[in-house]
Order: structure tokens, then sequence, then C-alpha cells
């Protein structure tokens, strides 16, 4: 009796499932990610091999390689609170409600304050022309009072431990203070700035530096302290 021929036939494998859900994933990164604007001036940093690594609360001061001053804070609530202990200090720059939301949602500036109302209110091109032209956040060490970098700095660390404070749950760390300066950038525009820190008693602060493989472990990169 001949044996009975069971017809072979090649395994199949239903790949709908995975395509579902790849494009699960991608509907997800699309809604959940959030843009970074441009930042108003490209600096090109020292190179470093440190692991250090900022947190999200920080305060980056970005330093060019003509010496002006860029400023940027981000968390959104303690930058309008920033502006508004600005608008207490400095009463005739007279800020709105609307301007300071505003301010919140913005990144990195680099103009006086007398200027500040204007550029919140200019488009995103204006804002490119003018961080072109700018020349940068008033620095007057001579005179704290007229010195606009000290009062933001100091406004933004003393609204950065008012909100952690009235937010014990998120479990933040404290604010560190970032320096971001060009290669080329005259030391004394940066020692101008790093004594700001100093009258404010800040002796601890990042320096953001360019990723460097290091030599005996080359996928060793990060932020330098």
């Amino acid at each position: 009796m001949p044996k009975i021929q069971v017809p072979r036939s090649s395994p199949q494998l239903d790949m709908t499932p995975m395509v579902d859900l790849a494009f699960l994933l991608v509907t997800f990164f699309m809604l959940t990610a959030t843009m970074r604007a441009p930042e108003p001036v490209l600096v090109d940093t020292p190179s470093s091999i440190s692991e250090m690594i900022l947190p999200k609360n920080h305060l980056l001061i970005t330093i060019d390689t003509s010496g002006r001053v860029f400023l940027n804070m981000e968390n959104k609530e303690i930058r309008m609170n920033m502006l508004k202990a600005m608008n207490n200090k400095f009463p005739k720059a007279k800020f709105t409600d609307e301007q300071i939301q505003k301010f919140g949602a913005m990144q990195s500036f680099g103009v006086p304050l007398d200027s500040l109302g204007a550029y919140i209110a200019a488009s995103p091109e204006q804002r490119k022309f003018t961080d072109q032209r700018t020349g940068g956040i008033p620095v007057d060490t001579a005179n704290v009072g007229n010195d606009q970098l000290y009062h933001w700095v100091q406004f933004a660390r003393e609204q950065a431990e008012v909100w952690k404070k009235s937010n014990p749950k998120l479990d933040q760390e404290p604010l560190r203070i970032a320096l971001k300066a060009d290669g080329k950038t005259q030391y004394k525009k940066i020692d101008m700035v790093v004594g700001i820190f100093k009258k404010q008693g800040v002796h601890s602060f990042n320096l953001i530096t360019d990723l460097e493989s290091d030599p005996n472990n080359p996928t060793e990169n990060a932020l330098g302290k």
C-alpha cells in the first residue's frame, strides 16, 4: 500500500501585528516629542571627556566669541517668576501678564531689559535678526545695581529655591548653573561672568564642552564640569 504524502508548505509569519506596533511607536514619539528651539548664537565649545551630565533644572549662560551674553532657564515656571522679579526690580520695564506668559515659552535670549518686551512680541524671524545684532545681556561689574546679568542669575537661584519648596514631591536636584563659552572667547569676558557667580557665593558650576572620545575608552563622551 503506497504511503500518503502530506503536502508541504513553507512556514509563514504574519507581520501585521509588528507593523501595527511600529506605527503605534512612531505615533507615540511624534505626539510626545517636543521641538527644541535653535539657540540664538552658535559657539564652538572646547572638548572634554568628563562624565558630568547637567540635570534638567539648570540655568545656561552662553558667551559667544565677541563676548555677548545669552541666558536660558529650562523650567518654564521659574523662568516666568524670574521676569516678574526683574519687573519689580526695574519698574520701568512694565511687562504685562501676556508678555510674561510668552517669555515662559521662549528659549535663550540676549537683549537688554528695555528691549526684551519688543523681543518677546517679535516673530521668530525678527528674533533671529535681533540675535545677530544684539549686544547681549548687559554686564556691569563696577555697579551691581545696573548689572542685569547679576540680577538674572540672582532671581534664577531665588525662584528655583521657591519652586523646589513648593513642589517637594518632584524631588528635583538643586539648580545648577552652566556656562557655555566659545573656545575663542576672550578669557576676561568669561572671568567677568564667573566674577558674578563669586559675588553671589556660587563656587560650583558646570562648563559645557564638546564631546570627545577618551583614547582609553572611545565610548566615553559627556559634558565637562
